[in-house]
């Protein structure tokens, strides 16, 4: 019997959810019952991705053009994540994981924040999972907020255009302590990237399976790392060509 290959495991996996409306479509239910679907995926994803080695997973939730979806589909979004962030508490009590939020907090609701400064603060201390959800994110946003303080900065004469490097640009980014992807996953087939983490994906591989976001379970997660594995990182082919 052929022994099994050893999975060479992503240390930081980022994911765009992209299907619930598809999903829901094809069982001819409201799209936001697709969305309700998606987000019951998201805690067995997180305890799969930590059980095979995965150290950093960053989950691209609401995005900055999101808010030009319907209204009532804006609403029903917004109500998942209210549901959402009061039961992660918990969640990532349990599970050991440390959860933090990237994107522009400043249009989101007070109720809203203040879930996600209890949450960051409860989990901070956690060893497990590093758990990201991109909320009312953008990287060209980001990325602009990033050269607002930079600017800040140099007008302070904190910096200087000596000092300016791109780890140091990096620093001002959301995502400032936490690695680059080494992995990036879209569901449903969609091959390509809607303003998530420009910069940080300059070198990351991307996988787009066909599968819609609340059929990507543990399986499909182990597929994505088995293809990563295939991977030549050096030279952004497959092994053996």
């Amino acid at each position: 019997m052929a022994q099994e290959k050893q999975l060479k495991v992503p240390q930081h996996v980022a994911i765009i959810m992209d299907g619930n409306g598809r999903w829901a479509k094809k069982r001819f239910l409201p799209r936001n019952a697709g969305h309700t679907q998606g987000s019951r995926r998201v805690e067995e994803i997180c305890r799969e991705a930590w059980q095979i080695g995965i150290k950093y997973l960053t989950l691209y939730a609401f995005s900055t053009e999101n808010w030009s979806r319907p209204e009532e589909e804006v609403r029903a979004l917004l109500k998942i994540l209210r549901n959402y962030l009061k039961e992660s508490i918990k969640k990532a009590t349990e599970n050991n994981m440390r959860v933090r939020v990237i994107g522009d907090r400043s249009r989101l609701d007070a109720d809203i924040r203040e879930s996600i400064e209890r949450l960051e603060e409860v989990s901070a201390a956690n060893t497990g999972l590093n758990f990201q959800i991109a909320l009312n994110y953008g990287s060209r946003d980001e990325m602009m907020r990033a050269v607002r303080r930079l600017l800040s900065d140099y007008d302070k004469g904190a910096i200087t255009q000596e000092q300016l490097t791109e780890k140091v640009f990096s620093g001002y980014l959301d995502t400032c302590d936490i690695p680059d992807p080494d992995l990036l996953i879209r569901t449903s087939g969609e091959e390509r990237l809607s303003n998530f983490l420009l910069w940080q994906c300059a070198y990351t591989e991307f996988y787009f399976p066909e599968v819609l976001w609340p059929d990507f379970d543990k399986n499909e997660l182990k597929k994505a790392v088995e293809e990563y594995t295939r991977r030549d990182r050096r030279y952004g082919g497959i092994k053996g060509e």
